[in-house]
């Protein structure tokens, strides 16, 4: 069938400015955070009730269209780049908060609502929601369980797959999906989980029932200096290991602590090499045990200095070089690329060292911020795309420091998702077996192979192309999954 026919079902489907065809409207959705790859896509559709959505796949099915579905934009790793030959399927304007059930700790609420505005609504409960990422302003709350969005918050409360209750999902055959419910834990197998993180190749999510946590009675926040890099780690080495949970545990180098300095007048050290945040909350008594116990910790792993805010103002005020580092970095150089990697706590040291290294070798700056407390790295990456190669080598550099977090034990991604920018780090991770058994899982839900194709997980060619995996005399073992 002609692409003609499916612009008119379209139509039909979409009054107004809910289709958006010409080259200018478009031109906005051509990219989503990470900026250094760009493409036009076919259309885009900007549904506003569960009807339309689920109509508009049915086009797309009837019609072989490819569709991206797509949050706020402020993903980080491509998996919202378009597709030239693909619909944009938009979820912004479903951004109603449907429910907010307080006595169950609970709200439902639509894909397009920000992550924020939860909390915001909530708090005359006296209710918050955890997961914060830093675009959290922005972000939204379907885009955040594509991702599996992380945020400061995240090493006492969880991730987005550890805060969300419920999801409704409409499956690229028109079929919903109810997952989950306002409880604990389900019948059968755990599919929530499995939808946390799929990128949006597995269905479109149409409500999310999110879990709420009454805000702490308490909080402190600690800001300890120190002169090294490695007695920063070891601090947070010590902090975990000796029993305490803090509510975050963030720690920036002295690249991005000068920089979010410069930006946000934080109050931080210019001089130090690295600068932890810790946020202990709860009640009157543990914040006040707990930051006593921090404060020690700190000092015996040779922190210069140790400041400790207990009032909202000055909270907010340590917070907010943080929160902002990285546009703060932004004014470094004319671009920078935001990798995402873990690794376990205790490599912390050696593997920032190794960044050090990789930085001068590949003659770009590179300045960390990172949750400390979950090993969740996210190392900026300097460089001028004016600059012929630079942003290759900027690339490369991230590539290696995604490897590097794989040889220790980590992962390549904590937060951001794969998209497009972690396929190739995918094949260092990955066998070609539990690649096949990825594909095997994307063809249950999507047997055509039409949500977000080309996203997350690599073909077993491309691994076999950058050299990243082991074939069987060069040839592809299972080139019956290679169309998705």
């Amino acid at each position: 069938m002609s692409r003609s026919s499916a612009i008119s079902a379209l139509k039909r489907i979409l009054p107004g400015r809910a289709l958006i065809l010409d080259e200018a409207g478009r031109r906005p959705y051509e990219t989503d955070g990470l900026t250094a790859i760009r493409q036009l896509p076919w259309a885009v559709a900007l549904p506003e009730s569960e009807g339309q959505v689920l109509e508009v796949l049915a086009v797309c099915t009837e019609h072989n269209i490819p569709i991206v579905p797509r949050g706020a934009g402020t993903g980080l790793s491509g998996g919202a780049r378009p597709l030239q030959d693909g619909l944009l399927l938009s979820l912004a304007r479903m951004n109603r908060i449907l429910e907010i059930d307080a006595d169950n700790l609970v709200a439902r609420v639509q894909p397009g609502v920000r992550n924020l505005a939860i909390s915001e609504a909530v708090a005359p409960y006296g209710l918050f929601y955890a997961p914060d990422p830093s675009s959290q302003i922005a972000c939204s709350i379907g885009g955040n369980v594509a991702e599996n969005a992380g945020g400061v918050h995240c090493l006492k409360y969880g991730l987005t797959v550890h805060n969300v209750r419920a999801l409704r999902v409409a499956t690229i055959d028109g079929e919903i999906l109810e997952l989950g419910g306002h409880g604990h834990d389900g019948l059968g197998l755990d599919l929530l989980a499995l939808l946390c993180g799929s990128e949006g190749m597995l269905g479109i999510v149409l409500e999310v029932t999110v879990a709420l946590v009454p805000l702490p009675e308490r909080k402190s926040v600690l800001m300890a200096a120190f002169d090294s890099l490695s007695d920063a780690g070891d601090a947070v080495a010590r902090l975990i290991g000796s029993g305490l949970v803090p509510a975050g545990l963030e720690m920036m180098d002295a690249l991005a602590v000068q920089a979010a300095e410069d930006f946000a007048h934080a109050g931080y050290p210019r001089d130090a090499a690295a600068l932890l945040l810790c946020e202990l909350d709860g009640t009157q008594a543990e914040v006040a045990q707990s930051t006593v116990l921090a404060a020690g910790v700190f000092e015996a792993a040779g922190a210069r200095t140790v400041e400790v805010a207990t009032q909202a103002d000055a909270q907010a005020r340590m917070w907010q070089g943080r929160k902002s580092a990285f546009p703060a970095v932004g004014r470094l150089a004319p671009d920078y690329y935001c990798m995402d990697g873990t690794i376990p706590r205790h490599r912390l040291s050696e593997v920032l060292e190794a960044i050090a290294r990789m930085s001068t070798e590949h003659g770009l700056r590179v300045a960390n911020v990172f949750h400390a407390g979950d090993g969740n790295l996210h190392p900026l990456i300097l460089y001028d795309a004016n600059v012929p190669g630079q942003l290759e080598s900027a690339e490369a550099l991230g590539g290696a420091i995604l490897e590097l977090c794989v040889q220790v034990g980590g992962t390549v991604t904590g937060e951001h998702g794969v998209g497009i920018e972690k396929l190739d780090q995918m094949c260092a991770q990955f066998a070609p077996a539990e690649l096949e058994q990825f594909f095997r899982l994307k063809a249950a839900f999507d047997s055509s192979g039409l949500l977000n194709p080309g996203k997350a997980i690599p073909t077993l060619s491309r691994c076999a192309e950058v050299g990243g995996m082991h074939v069987h005399g060069g040839k592809v073992p299972f080139p019956h999954l290679e169309r998705f």
